[in-house]
């Protein structure tokens, strides 16, 4: 049986395709390894959002390469996603390393590459049901794929195409699946999941789709998060549905990128600061106790002094949970990237520090006011030193992977179970926890 590498880069939407890449090699009878010595071929699922993930990329795949070239057996190397997808002409001359490229919208097709660069038989395999593997207590279900908004900063448009909707039953089938295997806690993701169901001829909401997939885990006590929402996508619907709704966590991830009337129009996209304040104002009066999480760029073309500290002072008015900062990149392709007024990279990467400060400071205050809690924490895994064990896992206001994590140091639990957990300490972005009963999952 042949094995199969897998090296997944980027977001959780690649952890996705990969997976689902790997559902398809396993029906067709393939193995998996996690080491180089051990493959027999190699898979790299990239990520070219920013010119660093596209570099990040290219140097994996190639320090790979060098370890191909080290070894004794020959192992192909098949580069998936966002770089085939951007760059696909100019590779198969400047990385001759590889011996396949697949963009996002050939993934279906792995087996047959696969195939082909062992100089395997093709064989014809039929598959049924939902094409996930994941083993664990959360997994990300993508709802969407592509987007049509065009914000000058972002090349995912020409990456991953028009925006498109996937039909509410390869979604259901895809929880139940997981929800059957054991997992708790499921993370829908999309380029722009707020718009979800309106390219349908008969359209849909992603409100009705949060209420459908709850029913789906309430029987197995199940958690919904929604991530990667537009501050136009919500609307009242969505925003009771999240309040109402117990499996829907109210968890709201919302990445704003500035609030800079000016910069946001540049940016090709629309609000104020003014606008977004009563956004969260409303968010927080309807849904109390909510947790936040946004985006918030630095050096977009042409942004003062002035905007710079604009971004700052709406960031610290608003206080949020979690805040992700990054420097604008100029990225290939996109219009920000030829627009006068680009930032200097030492002004930039001030600018960014300054974020960085102060949302860390936000941050560790927000994790810090949990202790004392008392919360259900989904088991994702168990740290052995010696004949100590370490209980880890993530409470509703954490997103997997993402967040922080709960640390407990006394107590036994499985992975996949649900126990319940008193808070008593935190730093920076983690939190001390001590067991207080098991939930069976």
């Amino acid at each position: 049986m042949a094995k199969v590498l897998y090296v997944t880069l980027g977001c959780a939407k690649n952890e996705v395709d990969t997976d689902r890449m790997r559902a398809l090699l396993e029906a067709d009878g393939f193995g998996e390894t996690n080491e180089v010595a051990d493959s027999d071929v190699i898979i790299v699922n990239t990520c070219s959002f920013l010119a660093s993930a596209t570099s990040e990329s290219i140097e994996a795949t190639l320090q790979l390469a060098e370890e191909v070239a080290e070894g004794v057996r020959s192992r192909p190397i098949v580069m998936c996603g966002c770089v085939p997808s951007r760059y696909g002409d100019e590779l198969p001359s400047e990385l001759p390393e590889v011996s396949a490229f697949v963009r996002t919208d050939e993934e279906d097709g792995i087996v047959e590459v696969v195939r082909r660069v062992l100089g395997l038989e093709e064989e014809v395999v039929s598959h049924t049901g939902a094409l996930r593997t994941v083993e664990g207590t959360s997994a990300y279900i993508k709802i969407s794929d592509g987007c049509d908004r065009f914000c000058t900063f972002c090349a995912i448009p020409n990456i991953r195409g028009s925006y498109y909707s996937r039909p509410f039953g390869e979604i259901a089938d895809e929880v139940k699946a997981l929800a059957e295997g054991g997992v708790r806690e499921f993370v829908l993701i999309g380029q722009d999941t707020g718009i979800w169901g309106s390219d349908f001829e008969e359209p849909s909401t992603l409100a009705w789709l949060l209420r459908k997939v709850a029913e789906i885990v309430r029987p197995y006590g199940g958690w919904v998060r929604v991530l990667y929402l537009q501050p136009e996508g919500m609307t009242d619907d969505l925003i009771a549905t999240i309040r109402d709704t117990p499996e829907v966590l109210p968890y709201i991830d919302i990445p704003i990128q500035h609030c800079s009337e000016r910069v946001l129009a540049n940016m090709g996209r629309s609000g104020s600061p003014e606008e977004l304040h009563a956004l969260f104002e409303r968010l927080r009066s309807e849904i109390p106790g909510m947790v936040l999480r946004t985006t918030g760029m630095a050096g977009f073309p042409g942004e003062t002094d002035e905007e710079a500290q604009e971004l700052l002072d709406f960031l610290a008015a608003e206080e949020f949970d979690y805040t992700s900062v990054f420097a604008y990149s100029a990225e290939e392709g996109t219009a920000a990237a030829t627009m006068d007024g680009q930032v200097d990279e030492d002004v930039k990467l001030e600018r960014t520090q300054r974020l960085i400060d102060l949302t860390e400071q936000l941050g560790f205050s927000a994790t810090a006011s949990h202790v004392g809690e008392r919360v259900d924490v989904i088991i994702d895994g168990i740290e052995r030193d010696g004949d100590a064990a370490e209980l880890i896992g993530h409470a509703w206001f954490q997103a997997p992977d993402s967040d922080g994590a709960v640390h407990i140091a006394q107590g036994e639990a499985c992975v996949g179970d649900v126990v319940s957990v008193d808070l008593v300490d935190a730093f920076c972005y983690e939190l001390i926890g001590e067991l207080v009963e098991s939930k069976e999952a």
